[in-house]
Protein backbone atom coordinates (compact mmCIF):
# COMPACT_ATOMS: atom_id res chain seq x y z
CA UNK A 1 0.00 0.00 0.00
CA UNK A 2 1.66 3.37 -0.75
CA UNK A 3 1.21 5.86 1.75
CA UNK A 4 -0.95 9.24 1.50
CA UNK A 5 2.04 11.84 1.00
CA UNK A 6 1.36 15.58 2.19
CA UNK A 7 3.48 18.07 1.05
CA UNK A 8 3.98 21.31 3.12
CA UNK A 9 6.64 24.11 1.63
CA UNK A 10 8.41 26.89 3.58
CA UNK A 11 11.47 29.03 2.83
CA UNK A 12 14.71 28.83 4.79
CA UNK A 13 14.41 31.77 7.30
CA UNK A 14 17.84 33.69 8.29
CA UNK A 15 17.09 32.69 11.97
CA UNK A 16 17.11 29.34 11.54
CA UNK A 17 20.45 29.28 9.93
CA UNK A 18 23.96 29.01 11.54
CA UNK A 19 26.98 31.10 11.06
CA UNK A 20 28.22 28.52 7.98
CA UNK A 21 24.51 29.19 6.22
CA UNK A 22 23.22 26.06 6.59
CA UNK A 23 20.27 25.24 9.03
CA UNK A 24 20.93 24.34 12.49
CA UNK A 25 20.24 20.84 12.76
CA UNK A 26 17.56 21.35 15.65
CA UNK A 27 15.60 24.04 13.38
CA UNK A 28 14.78 20.71 11.17
CA UNK A 29 12.47 19.40 14.14
CA UNK A 30 10.55 22.93 14.05
CA UNK A 31 9.99 22.53 10.55
CA UNK A 32 8.77 18.59 10.71
CA UNK A 33 6.31 20.22 13.38
CA UNK A 34 4.83 22.53 11.03
CA UNK A 35 4.45 20.11 8.67
CA UNK A 36 3.06 17.86 11.49
CA UNK A 37 0.34 20.38 12.35
CA UNK A 38 -0.53 21.48 8.57
CA UNK A 39 -0.86 18.34 7.84
CA UNK A 40 -3.72 17.26 10.30
CA UNK A 41 -5.47 20.79 9.36
CA UNK A 42 -5.75 19.30 5.64
CA UNK A 43 -7.38 16.29 7.10
CA UNK A 44 -10.14 18.64 8.72
CA UNK A 45 -8.37 17.82 12.93
CA UNK A 46 -6.59 21.09 13.41
CA UNK A 47 -4.15 20.06 16.68
CA UNK A 48 -5.65 23.15 18.53
CA UNK A 49 -9.36 21.26 18.01
CA UNK A 50 -8.01 17.95 19.17
CA UNK A 51 -6.60 19.06 22.19
CA UNK A 52 -9.57 20.88 23.24
CA UNK A 53 -11.32 17.01 22.67
CA UNK A 54 -8.63 16.13 25.28
CA UNK A 55 -6.40 14.07 22.59
CA UNK A 56 -2.67 15.59 22.41
CA UNK A 57 0.44 13.52 20.44
CA UNK A 58 3.50 13.93 22.47
CA UNK A 59 6.89 13.37 20.19
CA UNK A 60 8.14 9.72 21.80
CA UNK A 61 10.88 9.19 19.24
CA UNK A 62 13.06 10.83 16.04
CA UNK A 63 14.80 9.13 13.58
CA UNK A 64 16.45 11.45 11.17
CA UNK A 65 19.53 11.14 8.55
CA UNK A 66 20.74 14.28 6.83
CA UNK A 67 21.74 14.41 3.85
CA UNK A 68 22.77 17.56 2.42
CA UNK A 69 22.86 21.21 3.69
CA UNK A 70 19.59 23.70 3.60
CA UNK A 71 20.61 26.99 3.06
CA UNK A 72 19.17 30.66 3.71
CA UNK A 73 15.99 31.24 1.21
CA UNK A 74 15.90 27.85 0.01
CA UNK A 75 12.99 26.66 -1.02
CA UNK A 76 11.75 23.55 0.62
CA UNK A 77 9.21 20.83 0.50
CA UNK A 78 8.42 18.73 3.78
CA UNK A 79 6.99 15.38 2.74
CA UNK A 80 4.86 13.74 5.65
CA UNK A 81 2.80 10.10 5.67
CA UNK A 82 1.91 7.85 8.26
CA UNK A 83 4.15 5.15 8.59
CA UNK A 84 1.94 3.31 11.18
CA UNK A 85 -0.62 3.66 13.34
CA UNK A 86 -2.43 1.40 15.69
CA UNK A 87 -3.33 1.66 19.61
CA UNK A 88 -1.80 4.64 20.80
CA UNK A 89 1.11 4.47 18.40
CA UNK A 90 1.31 7.06 15.34
CA UNK A 91 4.07 7.70 13.42
CA UNK A 92 5.34 9.75 10.74
CA UNK A 93 7.66 9.34 7.74
CA UNK A 94 9.28 12.30 6.44
CA UNK A 95 11.58 13.87 4.11
CA UNK A 96 12.48 17.16 3.15
CA UNK A 97 13.73 18.21 -0.44
CA UNK A 98 14.98 20.98 -1.97
CA UNK A 99 13.00 22.65 -5.62
CA UNK A 100 15.55 20.47 -7.47
CA UNK A 101 14.85 17.20 -5.82
CA UNK A 102 17.94 16.84 -3.46
CA UNK A 103 16.97 14.33 -0.34
CA UNK A 104 18.11 16.90 2.48
CA UNK A 105 16.81 14.89 5.39
CA UNK A 106 14.64 11.96 5.76
CA UNK A 107 13.43 9.79 9.15
CA UNK A 108 10.73 8.99 11.18
CA UNK A 109 8.97 11.21 14.45
CA UNK A 110 7.25 8.32 16.74
CA UNK A 111 4.25 9.58 18.64
CA UNK A 112 1.46 8.17 21.29
CA UNK A 113 -1.59 9.58 21.81
CA UNK A 114 -2.71 10.80 25.14
CA UNK A 115 -4.90 12.82 26.84
CA UNK A 116 -3.84 16.33 27.91
CA UNK A 117 -3.08 14.26 31.08
CA UNK A 118 -0.25 12.75 29.14
CA UNK A 119 -2.09 9.35 29.97
CA UNK A 120 -2.13 6.98 27.06
CA UNK A 121 -5.31 6.54 25.27
CA UNK A 122 -6.45 4.34 22.21
CA UNK A 123 -6.31 6.55 19.06
CA UNK A 124 -10.29 7.70 18.91
CA UNK A 125 -11.61 5.73 15.96
CA UNK A 126 -12.79 8.95 13.69
CA UNK A 127 -8.96 10.03 13.91
CA UNK A 128 -7.23 6.52 12.56
CA UNK A 129 -9.67 6.20 10.09
CA UNK A 130 -9.18 9.73 8.65
CA UNK A 131 -4.94 8.97 8.97
CA UNK A 132 -5.88 6.26 6.66
CA UNK A 133 -5.73 3.18 8.86
CA UNK A 134 -8.38 0.74 10.81
CA UNK A 135 -8.83 1.24 13.77
CA UNK A 136 -7.66 -1.04 15.71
Amino acid sequence: MTPNVFRYTCRVTYAQCTVGNHIYYARYLDILEAARGEFFRALGMPLGLLQEQDTIFPVIGVELSYKSAARYDEVLTTEVWVSECGGVRVNFGCKILKDDGTLVLEGVTKHVCTTRDEKPKRLPKEISEKLGQKSN
